[in-house]
């Protein structure tokens, strides 16, 4: 499949970054524009712009274990790692004695990473074996197995999408525009006269919020949990915001504990990864927050047809439900710090799809427009070689493993209603209350504030 001269990328962060550095590499005289809403990259309110983000092949689908492993490679021996973007700390899989759906997880991800990292990845049966692992955490550790993959790691988030601007900013092949997009263009009348495309609009660009119109001859969206406002993504995706904490250290504390690996809990979906700069990072990989806007429906037919779906809301602190369920996680895993208090908390958005599967397909609807998004929390770590992929998808040439997985079609598609209808499992390795309202989860936050305070 050809790819068309003039192509516009809508998103500044790992899926729309990594698209742009593969398309100039390996369209070089295509005509490469970038729209972001940030006038800085990485964007603040982005997924990745932290220090942390789990670099891992422990997948219970052998098909991302593979890719994983291929970008681990790259981490490793590769400028991507260099400068303190990747460390190599190993990655400790735990679960409690009562899940028996975390220790079934565990197996099969056990499974697929021992074929790949080796005599890396050690078995661990009892709670005396995990403690062999991290002595720190003690006797009051509260899991009852997991394993070890000392081929895991993880990167600095933040540098790393910098890195990937600065490759772009070098060589000059991709323009930067700063704005925020209003809508998806269309161009009916232009839709493909014969062909598997007949009658389909044709998406010819993007309209700012101020009027500006962008122009290209194919538009993709790497908007992750923002792409819900340009495209209607009813039954096949979900922003849910994901909690996270630091907690401050003690210079002494920093060195216990900086060198040992990433600690998760299956049952949970709590992490833990090895401080940097005095600060303890806890997040869990949820089912997360949701929170339900009405907005117009997304498309070409300009109908005035509203909808409700998740969008984020950035700049907000954790509700009191999730500060509490790191206080009941960290009396399983580090109960020294349960009386610690937060030094900072933050809402992380992910796109969450059905299944965790990524969108990188082109729009069966539409012409001239793709997919780049669903990352459901677990993108970030393809970083070094997830745009190859998706330009293979643009060009038809994506392997049939992964061309299934992620390609948009009725089969990954869950019957659409309201926004907290949309129940979606992911992988197998969420945890938490389902359809938790983060409108209704601030108001129970506030409202035990001023209780507290009489």
């Amino acid at each position: 499949m050809d790819i068309p001269p003039n192509i516009l990328i809508v998103g500044g962060g790992v899926f729309g970054l990594s698209t742009a550095l593969s398309l100039r590499q390996r369209h070089p005289n295509a005509q490469i524009t970038l729209v972001e809403s940030s006038p800085t990259i990485p964007n603040p309110h982005g997924s990745s712009v932290d220090t942390s983000r789990i670099v891992r092949s422990d997948y219970a689908n052998a098909a991302y274990s593979k890719l994983a492993a291929t970008a681990i490679q790259k981490w490793r021996s590769t400028a991507w790692g260099e400068q303190g973007r990747y460390t190599q700390n190993g990655l400790l899989l735990v679960y409690p004695a009562d899940s028996v759906s975390a220790k079934e997880y565990a197996r099969k991800s056990y499974n697929n990473v021992r074929q790949i990292e080796g005599d890396k990845v050690v078995f661990l049966p009892t709670k005396k074996d995990v403690l062999s692992v991290v002595p720190p955490y003690g006797e009051d550790l509260d899991v009852a197995g997991g394993y070890v993959n000392w081929g895991s790691g993880w990167s600095d988030a933040g540098a790393s999408v910098a890195f990937a601007k600065q490759l772009l900013d070098k060589d000059g092949k991709v323009d930067f525009v700063h704005g925020n997009v209003e809508r998806v263009l269309f161009d009916e009348t232009a839709s493909a006269s014969s062909g598997k495309d007949k009658g389909k609009p044709r998406a010819k660009g993007v309209v700012l919020d101020d009027g500006t119109t962008l122009r290209a001859d194919l538009v993709v969206l790497a908007t992750g949990a923002w792409s819900s406002r340009l495209v209607d993504l009813r039954g096949k995706a979900v922003a849910t915001g994901q909690a996270i904490a630091y907690i401050k250290i003690s210079d002494a504390e920093q060195r216990e504990l900086e060198n040992l690996p990433t600690i998760l809990n299956f049952a949970t979906g709590i992490f833990i990864i090895p401080p940097r700069d005095n600060l303890l990072k806890i997040a869990r990989h949820a089912y997360g927050y949701r929170n339900p806007i009405t907005v117009p429906v997304p498309g070409a037919t300009g109908s005035k047809e509203t909808m409700s779906v998740s969008l984020p809301e950035t700049g907000g602190p954790v509700p009191l439900e999730g500060q509490e369920a790191f206080r009941e996680a960290l009396k399983q895993l580090l109960p020294r710090f349960v009386e610690r208090p937060f030094a900072d908390t933050r809402i992380c958005w992910y796109t969450d799809t059905p299944d965790g599967d990524f969108i990188v397909s082109y729009h069966p609807a539409y012409e001239g427009l793709f997919l780049a998004t669903g990352g459901s929390g677990h993108g970030y770590k393809f970083f070094p070689v997830l745009g190859d992929k998706i330009v293979d998808a643009m060009e038809g040439t994506l392997e049939p493993e992964l061309q299934k997985l992620w390609e948009w079609t009725e089969a990954n598609t869950t019957s659409p209603g309201s926004v907290t209808d949309d129940l979606f499992d992911g992988d197998g390795s969420r945890s938490g209350a389902r359809n938790s309202n983060l409108q209704e989860e601030l108001a129970k936050t506030k409202k035990a504030s001023r209780g507290s305070a009489l």
